[in-house]
């Protein structure tokens, strides 16, 4: 059995208020139509998670509620602003077979790239901008057992190229 992995950074968030925590910030109108596009285009290619694991930021959390599942994302304060090594963590105790995983740079970009066995030639993916969304596919039965570069990369898209 294979699992699947839905790789998802935030959509563009608001620097409308500057005295505004960084948390606290949310997503701007760009963002929410950028989310609701991964929302659509996950959908379209079968991709509806079974889990989802959300940084506790709220641009994480509003950009997947807009994607439209109805699933509940598992909210993790451990995932804002986490490293490569900390989401890898969070990641192996996963139960879902199609787990979605919100968070941020610079960890998500060095964890799609330390997951990835080979990179895709998309030009987007070392820098990993706003929204960028890489489904994986893991030869394994079990998160616990997930390792770096053991990921096949299935699909990566950044939302310019939706909307």
């Amino acid at each position: 059995m294979a699992l699947k992995l839905i790789l998802v950074r935030h959509a563009k968030s608001s620097w409308k208020n500057l005295e505004q925590a960084d948390h606290e910030r949310p997503l701007n109108k760009r963002g929410c139509a950028s989310a609701e596009a991964l929302g659509a285009w996950l959908r379209k290619q079968k991709m509806q998670p079974d889990q989802v694991l959300c940084s506790s930021a709220v641009r994480a959390q509003q950009t997947y509620e807009m994607m439209g599942f109805a699933l509940d994302a598992e909210v993790k304060e451990g995932l804002y602003h986490a490293s490569a090594d900390v989401m890898l963590r969070h990641l192996q105790g996963a139960t879902g077979q199609k787990v979605m995983l919100v968070s941020h740079n610079p960890g998500i970009s060095e964890f799609a790239e330390r997951l990835a066995r080979s990179l895709p030639s998309h030009d987007g993916f070392l820098d990993y901008p706003t929204g960028a969304t890489t489904v994986f596919k893991f030869k394994t039965d079990t998160w616990d057992d997930l390792k770096f570069g053991s990921g096949k990369v299935k699909k990566f898209v950044v939302p310019r190229e939706l909307v």
